[in-house]
């Protein structure tokens, strides 16, 4: 072990101007003292909560609760009769109406997505198709990676909001693999 060293006369000065200024985190209390030589530890001060933010046009939406399905793997988390959904991922259920996405841009794709499903539950339809495709592959020339397929991600997450929609699910490879998706809608309430 270190002999400690001696402080010199500037350093204690200093040391005492220094110490003058300061205050104790915790005034020690009737049952809480501080140890010799040891201060007291501080309890963590409680962060403020942020105001919630209006949405703006071109912001990042807020994601839902219920979990999304990325279009490339099987669902972790099953809400439907899960009979019924290992006969849907084995492609032994047909679907009743098929939407293709091909060729259409964001808010296009939104659009006919959002009127197709609500109008497949008006109609009491249980399974529908939607095709969103693998999308292009990107050019190998750049050297900054781009992904591919922006309807192939976004889909799964707007799926994933809609209330009538109760399991989104990567398709069998008869009916599209993973360039579609199964989407299980809810029982119409009548």
């Amino acid at each position: 072990m270190r002999k400690p060293r001696n402080l010199s006369r500037e350093e204690r000065e200093l040391w005492h101007r220094v110490a003058s200024r300061t205050e104790p985190l915790v005034r020690p209390g009737p049952t809480a003292q501080a140890p010799p030589g040891k201060a007291m530890p501080t309890a963590p001060a409680a962060l403020p909560k942020a105001p919630i933010q209006p949405f703006r046009i071109g912001a990042a939406a807020k994601t839902s609760a219920r979990p999304a399905v990325s279009a490339g793997r099987q669902d972790s988390h099953v809400t439907m009769d899960h009979k019924t959904w290992r006969r849907m991922k084995g492609g032994k259920l047909s679907p009743e109406a098929r939407l293709d996405l091909h060729g259409m841009t964001l808010e296009q794709a939104h659009t006919r997505l959002s009127s197709f499903v609500e109008s497949s539950a008006a109609r009491g339809l249980r399974l529908i198709l939607v095709i969103t495709g693998k999308g292009r592959p990107g050019s190998q020339a750049s050297p900054i990676p781009s992904r591919t397929g922006v309807l192939r991600r976004q889909v799964p997450h707007w799926l994933g909001a809609m209330p009538v929609v109760l399991q989104v699910s990567a398709a069998n490879r008869k009916h599209g693999g993973d360039g579609a998706l199964y989407v299980y809608l809810r029982r119409r309430r009548g």
